[in-house]
């Protein structure tokens, strides 16, 4: 329980807050639960991308109401309101990869207008959009990103837990190309992703959609001992995987713990070693199989050595540069440019990061951090080019404020401060970002490549 759990859970606690103008955070919908509302579908002039997608995933879908004049009503005081839901729809879908045009996003707006106070509690807003990449002229170009504006801000003033999401959809995917993608943001796995975009293609290997996506599947998991790391491989385990935590000697009997924890096998390995790759891949083949391969790999192994710039040596800057980036590229190239390795990685393999926030918009004191977390969305977007003649897909997620040990120890008003400064007003908490790397790494999301998807409940720096 963090303490900002503690103190909202006590009559006490609850005063106190309060006099310090603190409201108490919504509770956040977790887990692989649908809304328990109806599910809206608004379409604009689109191709039916959305509702077959959601017809493939068994959502039945209920005609949203619209924000039109003879539609509105007048309150006591005589202002014209919008049409009110009856039932509060658990999530309100709005296909608009028909618009190209800058007055038909007022389809937009009368689609969302009624739901920003309609919404039930951990509500969702997903919006389909044309990616830029798949229409023509500028004024068509202008208003995909003009979307993006949107979803962004709808983000930011949504209440009691609701999110918006954005996906920007490319030329020829499928509704079974994106079924993971919807799947995943109307669960509560998205529940502190909030205010972003990102964009899905044509899956580059085709998979069905389960709810157990890696039985029969090895995911290794670096930086696995404890926090972010260990939910990270409870997560993978509920869905199925066979896990490999890895974690550095020193964390062996936690290590160890969370690996019997979830029947996986635990390797204790500095992943700096120059033959880091070759470990990993020689202790899958030895203990899981010589016939097995690595599903996915997540490089979740980092450190922090903070200091302002002015008082960073070389020593303190190389290292967190060699763990946090530059070991994630020897142990890719290893695994890449040996294919048929024993323990390898799988033809059709999921590679994953850990960004940061810091490295979207920087962060006084971790110059050093933020280039490395930087260069993990550089690594992505560059990999994803060299790979596209591949089935292996690279991917990222950028946390934000994460309640883990290492932030339960910053001074209790500047961790208030943290937490505060984003759309949902708390803390996220390490599921939150294991789900995400979880969706991403997932068969069925082959159609989702060379993005970081930010974990942080939108942010407001660098948003």
């Amino acid at each position: 329980m963090s303490i900002l759990e503690m103190i909202y859970g006590t009559p006490a606690g609850k005063f106190v807050a309060k006099k310090a103008g603190l409201s108490e955070p919504p509770t956040l919908r977790r887990g692989r639960t649908m809304p328990s509302g109806p599910v809206a579908l608004a379409e604009l002039g689109g191709g039916g991308l959305a509702a077959e997608c959601l017809q493939l995933l068994g959502v039945s879908t209920v005609e949203p109401l619209l924000d039109v004049a003879d539609a509105r009503t007048k309150d006591d005081k005589g202002r014209m309101q919008p049409p009110r839901y009856q039932t509060r729809p658990g999530a309100v879908v709005v296909d608009a990869t028909g618009v190209r045009r800058i007055t038909e996003l007022e389809g937009i707006r009368q689609a969302l207008r009624p739901a920003m106070r309609g919404l039930e509690k951990s509500g969702r807003i997903i919006i389909l959009a044309t990616d830029a990449t798949g229409v023509e002229g500028l004024e068509a170009k202008a208003v995909a990103q003009g979307i993006d504006g949107i979803n962004r801000t709808v983000g930011k003033e949504l209440r009691d837990g609701s999110t918006s999401n954005l996906v920007f959809v490319k030329p020829g995917t499928t509704a079974a190309d994106l079924a993971s993608t919807l799947s995943f943001l109307l669960e509560g796995r998205s529940a502190f992703v909030s205010g972003q975009a990102w964009r899905v293609g044509p899956s580059k290997d085709p998979h069905d959609l389960t709810d157990r996506p890696f039985d029969g599947r090895v995911v290794v998991v670096t930086g696995a001992a404890r926090g972010i790391g260990a939910a990270i491989a409870r997560t993978f385990s509920r869905d199925g995987a066979t896990v490999v935590a890895v974690d550095i000697p020193a964390a062996g009997d936690a290590l160890a713990k969370v690996a019997n924890e979830i029947g996986g096998s635990a390797l204790q390995l500095d992943i700096t070693a120059a033959d880091a790759g070759q470990k990993i891949a020689g202790h899958v083949a030895r203990v899981h199989g010589a016939q097995k391969r690595i599903w996915a790999i997540v490089h979740n192994a980092g450190i922090t050595r903070d200091k302002m710039l002015a008082n960073l040596d070389e020593k303190l800057w190389a290292s967190v540069l060699d763990v946090n980036l530059a070991a994630e590229m020897r142990i890719n190239d290893f695994l890449l440019s040996n294919p048929d390795a024993p323990g390898g990685l799988d033809t059709s393999a999921r590679i994953v990061g850990i960004a940061s926030t810091s490295g979207v918009a920087g962060n006084k004191g971790q110059t050093n951090y933020a280039a490395s977390k930087a260069g993990v969305m550089g690594l992505v977007w560059a990999m994803k080019d060299e790979l596209a003649d591949r089935p292996i897909t690279v991917n990222a997620v950028a946390p934000g404020f994460i309640e883990t040990e290492m932030t339960g120890a910053i001074p209790f008003v500047q961790r208030e401060i943290f937490r505060r400064t984003n759309s949902l007003n708390q803390g996220g908490k390490p599921v939150d970002v294991a789900e995400t790397l979880a969706y991403l790494c997932g068969p069925a999301s082959g159609g989702v490549d060379g993005q970081v998807i930010r974990v942080c409940g939108q942010n407001l720096v660098g948003a």
